[in-house]
């Protein structure tokens, strides 16, 4: 059984953002919404993380509501924004303990999420001293902390290096191997290949769309 995204409405003032957002989404698999600067992805992601509320619409799993529901949604959903929400004046390791038992942290650390992510290089860093590859990894360290069985990502990878990106990659690989659902906005190539299924939001719908690697084609239609 999968996810469905059904009818989802936003409207700031005057200006609707999101008009009809209707797609569904197979578990195991990672979807991407794809739409120029303003089309709305970001809205929609955080409508769907419970963090902005829908003007109308639904959003279903095993035909729960979880817009609805905000403790289930809170215990199946992770959110990685664009931002990385995050104690500067604290190391990495003060962070995840806001998360993580202490217990869970150690072994995530040795040989979970968080050593896939990299994340022991720079446990001890305050986060005004990090990259911006490394707060990224460590956000989305945090957003996994109760395992979530999807994760809704804004832009993981935008300006990162390769190394940061292979590690967000692999985790997101990790998730599909796992049964568990992506969902994420984006722009970067790389990231579009790899998804199963992708959407482009345009005007407040969203249209399905296959990439067949041509990019001019894609910018064509944003």
């Amino acid at each position: 059984m999968g996810l469905e995204i059904r009818n989802i409405k936003k409207q700031y003032r005057k200006k609707e953002v999101l008009t009809d957002v209707t797609f569904c989404v197979q578990e195991g698999s990672c979807v991407g919404i794809i739409g120029g600067n303003g089309s709305g992805k970001s809205t929609l992601l955080s409508i769907l993380a419970g963090v902005q509320k829908a003007d109308a619409g639904k959003f279903l799993w095993q035909g729960e509501d979880l817009l609805q529901k905000s403790a289930l949604r809170t215990k199946i959903v992770g959110y990685v924004p664009q931002g990385t929400p995050l104690l500067e004046e604290l190391t990495a390791k003060d962070n995840l303990s806001m998360w993580y038992e202490k217990k869970q942290l150690q072994k995530e650390l040795e040989e979970g999420v968080l050593a896939m992510l990299g994340i022991p290089a720079f446990l001890h860093t305050p986060v005004y001293k990090m990259s911006g590859g490394m707060k990224k990894r460590l956000v989305i360290g945090c957003a996994v902390a109760h395992d979530p069985s999807m994760l809704l990502l804004d832009e993981p990878s935008a300006a990162l290096d390769l190394v940061c990106k292979e590690r967000i990659y692999n985790y997101i690989m990790e998730m599909k191997k796992c049964g568990n659902t992506v969902i994420l906005a984006t722009h970067d190539v790389e990231e579009i290949a790899f998804c199963d299924a992708l959407y482009i939001l345009k005007n407040g719908v969203v249209e399905p769309y296959h990439y067949d690697g041509n990019i001019h084609k894609l910018v064509g239609l944003l």
